[in-house]
């Protein structure tokens, strides 16, 4: 009897541990790659946020650890965007509207890197892709409080409707 209440239990511990939180309960964001978003944006349209990294780059590793692991963030974005991480030095093909993008030997990264950023290259950028399909790219490491800002900015709506200094005038933090 003994063997058995053991075996249940740890029974019960396995299948309790693995499950899968609820999706209210989000530590960190549940990202997508491109396609996903593509395919997502066809059932509903959502502006995309793109994190654009490398794997050497340390402050891509701070934000990955506190801000997009920062609860009231990985909230938001998974409520209000499809979140996309690409490695900006991928030699993959990357596909985005109709476009296949390359790995570029001279500038040792994908294309598809210098088409968000226009060229300028920085990790970690973030990419907010809204509506009109233009990627606006902020470069640097952004904590929780001062992404706040841009990603409701862009969530809320707000972009291409309130130019951003009105809209930062009157923006109440609450993270």
């Amino acid at each position: 009897m003994q063997k058995f209440k053991l075996a249940f239990l740890s029974a019960w511990l396995i299948v309790f541990s693995c499950a899968d939180k609820p999706r209210g309960f989000a530590d960190h964001v549940q990202w997508m790659n491109l396609s996903q978003a593509a395919a997502s944006l066809q059932k509903e349209k959502k502006p995309i946020l793109i994190d654009l990294y490398t794997d050497w780059c340390g402050w891509c590793k701070v934000m990955d650890k506190k801000t997009y692991s920062n609860k009231n963030v990985a909230e938001y974005v998974q409520q209000k965007f499809y979140p996309v991480k690409v490695n900006a030095e991928s030699k993959d093909a990357i596909t985005w509207n109709g476009r296949t993008y390359q790995f570029n030997s001279d500038y040792k990264c994908n294309e598809f890197a210098m088409y968000v950023t226009g060229g300028q290259l920085s990790f970690p950028t973030t990419v907010f892709i809204a509506e009109d399909g233009q990627p606006q790219a902020i470069p640097g490491y952004l904590e929780p409080k001062d992404f706040e800002l841009l990603v409701k900015y862009f969530g809320e709506g707000a972009y291409g409707k309130v130019p951003f200094d009105d809209y930062r005038k009157k923006f109440k933090s609450t993270w």
